[in-house]
C-alpha cells in the first residue's frame, strides 16, 4: 500500500509538494503583479483613443478593418453571441489554468518551458500597455460596434464604470493577451497531443480566441496579430533560456515512463 501511494504521488507530483508549491506561487506572484502593473499603466484616455483610431486607419489602409463587418454578422446570431461572450470572460482564466495544472501533472518535462513563455509575454505585454495605451474597438459606437460582453453577460467593463481599480486597464488592448495565451497553450497541447483530434481542436483553440476577441469587439485584428508576435517572441526567449537548463527547461515530446509497483 505504501509502495503505491509513493507511486500515484510521483505521478500526480513529479518533483514532490515544495516544487508544486513554488509553481503555484509563482504563477500567484506574476500573475498578481502583471494586473497591478496593467491597472497602473492605464495611460491617458486621450492617448488610449487616438491609438485606436490610428490602429483604424491602418488597417483601412491594408484593407483588413472587417471587425464592424464581422460583429454585425455575429449580432445575427444570439447564440454566437452569448458563446463569444461567455468565451472571452471565463475561457482566458479557466482553459489556462486547466492547461497548466494538466502539463504539471501530466507532461512535466513540458511544463517550465511553457512557464517561461508566459512569465516573457507577460513582461512584453506590460511594456506594451505603457508604451501605447489603447481604447478597445467597443468603446467605439461611431463605428458601429457594440459591447457584448455587458449586453450579453451584464459584466460591465467599461472605462466610465465603478470597476475601475489598480487592477483593471480599460486602455489595455495591445497586444492581445486572449490570443497569446491561447497560442501559449494551443500549441505545446498540440504537439503533445496523441490523437489527431485532439490536435486539431488545440490547433484551433487561438483561432477560436481570435475571432471571440474580434466578435465581441474588444480587439482589432492589428491586436491579435501582435498577440501572436507576443507568443512567438515569448517562444524564442523560452528557447534561449532552455539553452541554459536544457534538462529541466527545454521542451520535450516525450511521455514520461510508466511508473509501476513490483511484487
Amino acid at each position: 500500500m505504501a509502495a503505491r501511494a509513493r507511486v500515484l504521488q510521483a505521478r500526480v507530483l513529479p518533483h514532490g509538494w515544495v516544487d508544486a508549491l513554488r509553481q503555484v506561487s509563482l504563477f500567484t506572484a506574476a500573475f498578481l503583479a502583471y494586473r497591478l502593473v496593467r491597472g497602473l499603466a492605464e495611460g491617458d484616455a486621450g492617448a488610449a483613443f487616438a491609438h485606436a483610431r490610428d490602429l483604424i486607419s491602418l488597417e483601412r489602409t491594408l484593407h483588413l478593418f472587417v471587425e464592424p463587418s464581422v460583429q454585425a454578422w455575429a449580432s445575427g446570431s444570439h447564440l454566437v453571441m452569448g458563446i463569444a461572450s461567455w468565451l472571452y470572460v471565463n475561457a482566458q482564466t479557466s482553459v489556462t489554468i486547466g492547461a497548466l495544472l494538466y502539463l504539471y501533472l501530466f507532461r512535466n518535462r513540458s511544463f517550465y518551458f511553457v512557464r517561461n513563455m508566459f512569465m516573457i509575454a507577460m513582461a512584453i505585454a506590460l511594456v506594451g500597455y505603457m508604451v501605447f495605451p489603447t481604447a478597445p474597438p467597443r468603446f467605439l459606437p461611431e463605428w458601429g460596434f457594440i459591447d457584448s460582453v455587458s449586453d450579453f453577460t451584464g459584466v460591465h467593463v467599461s472605462h466610465t464604470s465603478a470597476s475601475m481599480n489598480a487592477l483593471f486597464n480599460p486602455y489595455a488592448a495591445v497586444p492581445s493577451m486572449h490570443v497569446a495565451f491561447a497560442l501559449m497553450i494551443g500549441w505545446p497541447l498540440a504537439r503533445l497531443a496523441r490523437h489527431s483530434v485532439v490536435r486539431v481542436l488545440w490547433i484551433c483553440y487561438p483561432i477560436l480566441m481570435t475571432f471571440v476577441i474580434v466578435v465581441t469587439a474588444n480587439h482589432f485584428i492589428v491586436d491579435a496579430l501582435l498577440g501572436a508576435l507576443t507568443a512567438a517572441a515569448s517562444g524564442a526567449g523560452a528557447i534561449w533560456l532552455a539553452r541554459a537548463r536544457p534538462s529541466a527547461w527545454r521542451f520535450s515530446t516525450v511521455a514520461p515512463a510508466r511508473l509501476t509497483v513490483s511484487g
